[in-house]
């Protein structure tokens, strides 16, 4: 398999990375090839420090970079150099080796412009959206979408819920994901003109487990396995629950050691055990469904374990042949939804 790295891209570019991509060279096998993505002498400067010569390592040099406060379609059609851009057209299927799947932790508006941009659409989809797999106490959570659309329409969101719900059965491995649409409240009568739409096709859509509206304080509560929303409310709520996630085991642990120290160190693995489970950068990044290739999107502030994990994550999306999947799916569905216009 080939995989392609962005290695200018995220807060902490390009040291966490290029370590992230030296540290999953443990979990890739012997035939495959990771092409590293961004200034040449800068990377081969880092991995000659490090004493790191391995055949699988390639170099793409990439003499610009994309800032993350940048805006995103002008930069990708201004810096046509840089390394978002350079990735994204190594992952098109009209490169002369294209890479099996393509990575990156920088500006993911970028990301997502260059994606639609050089890398298209697969057949029928309307807009590519990001799907996270967010941890949870009674299983993992695939929400999409989670900041590429924040202005959809219904069938966007309709398709956002086809996709994902063929994410949940192929990499998660749910049998039959319980797909839901985020909402102010579980009636039916609530909501936009724009979510009762994409509830009226997702409630069409054959073969598709529809469970219907869903509140955020449902998010956590194990009613749903795929959670539909539009990208400003996605990308909310995604930052919301990790902000939350680490503030509550902040106050847990210092709870615990002011009440007693010793208490405290007996508590510490079990602390950490859970943290572990309900950690985002065990998940590496998020695949830009949709696309007509495989991009994963990681999060702006990846360490080198986040990079690792998502080289790894990246490997089994590819394999799931997931997009295979999903224009499959979308063909099934298309003429018994009828979605036109939306």
């Amino acid at each position: 398999m080939r995989l392609a790295v962005d290695v200018m891209g995220g807060d902490n570019a390009p040291d966490a990375i290029l370590k992230g991509c030296i540290d999953a060279l443990e979990v890739l096998g012997d035939d495959d090839e990771l092409v590293l993505i961004g200034d040449e002498s800068l990377i081969r400067e880092h991995l000659a420090e490090r004493g790191v010569s391995d055949p699988r390592l390639t170099v793409l040099h990439a003499p610009d970079s994309i800032p993350m406060d940048e805006m995103p379609t002008r930069a990708v059609r201004q810096r046509t150099g840089s390394s978002i851009v350079k990735m994204a057209l190594l992952g098109s299927k009209k490169a002369d080796n294209p890479a099996d799947v393509v990575i990156s932790a920088g500006n993911t508006g970028a990301c997502v412009a260059a994606g639609i941009m050089h890398m298209k659409r697969l057949p029928g989809v309307h807009r590519p959206g990001i799907a996270v797999t967010i941890p949870a106490f009674h299983g993992p959570i695939v929400l999409c979408d989670a900041g590429a659309n924040p202005e959809p329409r219904g069938t966007h969101l309709w398709q956002y819920g086809v996709m994902a719900d063929v994410l949940a059965k192929e990499v998660l491995g749910i049998e039959s994901p319980r797909v839901a649409l985020m909402n102010i409240g579980s009636e039916e009568a609530k909501g936009s003109d724009l979510v009762k739409s994409a509830r009226d096709l997702l409630r069409a859509t054959p073969g598709l487990n529809f469970i219907g509206f869903v509140e955020g304080r449902d998010f956590f509560a194990g009613v749903a396995d795929v959670i539909i929303t539009d990208g400003f409310v996605g990308n909310t709520v995604l930052k919301m629950a990790e902000g939350m996630a680490k503030s509550l085991f902040e106050a847990i642990a210092q709870e615990i050691f002011e009440l007693d120290p010793n208490l405290a160190i007996q508590f510490e693995p079990v602390v950490k055990q859970i943290y572990a489970k309900n950690d985002y950068h065990e998940y590496g990044g998020a695949p830009l469904l949709g696309v007509n290739g495989a991009m994963i999107i990681a999060h702006g502030s990846s360490e080198a374990r986040t990079i690792r994990a998502a080289i790894r994550n990246a490997r089994e999306f590819v394999a799931h042949d997931v997009n295979a999947q999903i224009t499959r799916r979308l063909a099934e569905v298309k003429s018994a939804c009828v979605p036109s216009g939306g």
